[in-house]
Parts: C-alpha cells; structure tokens; sequence
C-alpha cells in the first residue's frame, strides 16, 4: 500500500496492537461508529475504504480507526490492502456493517496468537431475524459441502470473521480481489496444510443493505466468483 493512501495516526501505538483488524468498507457511515465501540483492547481497527459516498472514511477517523484507501473496487482489493497495510503479528478479518459483534474477535484470534492453530474462522450463528438471507444460506451450506470433500476440512461455514498470521497470509500468495478472496485463502490454506478451526460466532442483522448476500443477483456473481476459483485453485 501507497503510504500515501494511508491515515497516520499519531495517537496509535503500533508496537502494542496484539492483532490488527481488518474492516472492508463501502458505505458502512451508519454501522462503523457502534463497530469501531466494540473493538476490544489491544486490536487496531483498519478500515479500508472502497469508493464510499457517504462519509464513511471520516466516520471511521473520528472513532479511531487508521484508514486506508484502496480505489480498486472489489471486496478483495479492499481485504488485501488492508493486509498489506497492517503490522501486528496476527491479522482478523471482519465486516464493517454491524452484522459481527468486534467483542468475540478474540475467539478467532486467540488460538493463532497461542500458536493452537493456523487460520479461525467464524461459523455464524444467527441472533435476529433476517440476519441472513436464506438464499445466501442455501449458497454457503452447499459451498461448505464442496470444500469439505474437496480438502477434508470439517468446515461449516465460509465466514468473514476470520484470522491468521499476517507474513503467511501475504505468503499464500492471494491474486482474487472480488468476492472470492476469502474462499482463496481457506483453499490455499488447506493445500498448505495449515491447522484450521472453526468457532461459533453471533450474526445479526447488518445495518443497511448487504453488496453481496442481501440480493439475489449479488449471490449468484459471489457463486460465480467462487466457482471460478475452485476450478483455478489447486
């Protein structure tokens, strides 16, 4: 990342934060401030910006979080600029929308700082109503059922909450900057041979409308991204 598409932030002690977190970001204005809140001690919010209109970047500033700009549309533009942005040994992954809860980022990381396992991520279980469309769900249990026979992973749930070893992550590689990023890294996990763990994690309602999962025609081009790199992805 340009170091000129970085926020400096005078006031943040880069040496203490245990694990950086990244937050892609379009339009998330209304949710990063009740987000950022819930950041618990010793993990530094990274919001990444992704062509937001409505002021979320400024939002983000105002309740402490470094900010980075990634022009690139895409939400893997947006996750791996903020990889390649961050410095704590262990690098989280999460949703800027409100739909995560920030407090439970300690279930994912926990077990990478105590070296228990390699990559966490979060099966969603859903608190509220509406917190996940069911055609999205349809589309994640099917996923999950390929990548199990495919890897021998017992994997439940592709979630974006997730963390990982920051210089391992960057090592994997990761060329997909839209939908699939996050399916690129469990599978070039998985052929590493790396520990993986799944924890359960609470899901709510997002605030605003989902890119992705919140339309059908999202769904379908997140499936179409993912099915493109089960095929590239050995």
């Amino acid at each position: 990342m340009p170091e000129d598409l970085r926020d400096p932030d005078p006031e943040t002690d880069l040496a203490r934060a245990r694990v950086d977190v990244v937050l892609p970001c379009l339009d998330e204005a209304a949710a990063l401030p009740g987000v950022l809140a819930r950041m618990p001690a010793g993990y530094r919010a990274i919001v990444v910006d992704n062509g937001s209109t409505d002021g979320s970047a400024d939002v983000a500033r105002a309740h402490g979080a470094v900010v980075v700009t990634e022009p690139r549309r895409g939400f893997g533009a947006a996750a791996h600029a903020g990889l390649l942005a961050a410095t704590a040994p262990v690098v989280a992954f999460c949703d800027a929308d409100g739909s995560l809860d920030p407090a439970e980022l300690p279930l994912v990381a926990d077990p990478v700082l105590a070296d228990d396992a390699d990559l966490v991520l979060g099966r969603r279980r859903t608190e509220g109503r509406g917190a996940w469309p069911v055609h999205a769900r349809a589309a994640n249990l099917a996923l999950a059922a390929r990548l199990r026979r495919r890897t021998g992973v017992p994997l439940h749930d592709l979630g974006p909450l997730r963390a990982a070893r920051r210089e391992a992550l960057v090592g994997l590689g990761l060329v997909d900057r839209r939908s699939g990023y996050p399916l690129e890294v469990f599978l070039r996990a998985a052929a590493a041979g790396w520990r993986v763990r799944e924890v359960d994690v609470s899901y709510r309602p997002r605030v605003g409308r989902s890119k992705v999962t919140g339309t059908v025609l999202g769904t379908a081009r997140a499936v179409q991204d993912m099915s493109r790199l089960m095929r590239e992805v050995s």
